[in-house]
């Protein structure tokens, strides 16, 4: 009967987790790295780019978020030399969005809500400058939604510490391996998506007021 009973936790545990990765089937992989006349694009770092990858990805009106690195100054650089902590790149997804479908605001308010804005160079067990949170900005208008962000958050309390996102301007993005693209979508086996990425994604999709594909 303990057998019993122990085969049936592990089988519908497994289910469950497939299930929840199963979310994520429905995202259809971009031909594209380049808007079209009717998108605009937004960059965000916040921690591991997998996880920003698919909170972005998941809501309407955005096409794409690609994983990449930016606010380095190392030209060209690649996933070992990001990790090493020498370029000064952060892990960052580009989000391709349809400003008729969702605003920057509702972008910006899905960032902050996906991760803890104020640990320093981390977020949880990721530790390291390439985990820390920026938000890009391309123009005034940009960073002043994002600095009116900041400053509602912290009127509001909403965190227990203050915020220590960077707030900097947008100057190059550089896009990761291809076997970073899409990685919750085709590795949904991986442990550390399912322990962390999809635990982290599923508590955002509970906790944040959007419209949902």
């Amino acid at each position: 009967m303990k057998i019993t009973l122990f085969l049936f936790f592990i089988i519908t545990t497994f289910s469950c987790v497939q299930r929840q990765a199963g979310d994520f089937s429905n995202i259809k992989i971009p031909t594209s790295d380049t808007p079209s006349a009717s998108e605009a694009v937004a960059t965000f770092a916040e921690g591991c780019f997998w996880h920003a990858e698919i909170v972005f990805q998941s809501l309407v009106g955005v096409r794409d978020a690609v994983s990449g690195y930016a606010g380095g100054t190392t030209t060209d650089p690649d996933y070992e030399s990001v990790s090493e902590g020498n370029t000064g790149h952060a892990e960052t997804v580009q989000v391709y969005y349809d400003p008729a479908k969702i605003s920057y605001e509702t972008l910006v308010a899905a960032f902050f809500a996906s991760q803890d804005p104020t640990t320093v160079n981390r977020q949880g067990n990721d530790v390291g400058t390439e985990y820390r949170s920026i938000a890009f900005y391309r123009n005034e208008s940009e960073k002043q939604i994002i600095e009116t962000a900041i400053k509602k958050l912290s009127d509001e309390k909403k965190f227990d510490d203050p915020i220590v996102t960077e707030v900097v301007p947008f100057t190059k993005f550089y896009k990761a391996e291809d076997y970073h693209q899409e990685y919750i979508r085709r590795n949904p086996g991986n442990a550390y998506i399912q322990n962390v990425s999809i635990p982290d994604f599923m508590a955002f999709r509970r906790n944040f007021k959007a419209n949902f594909k």
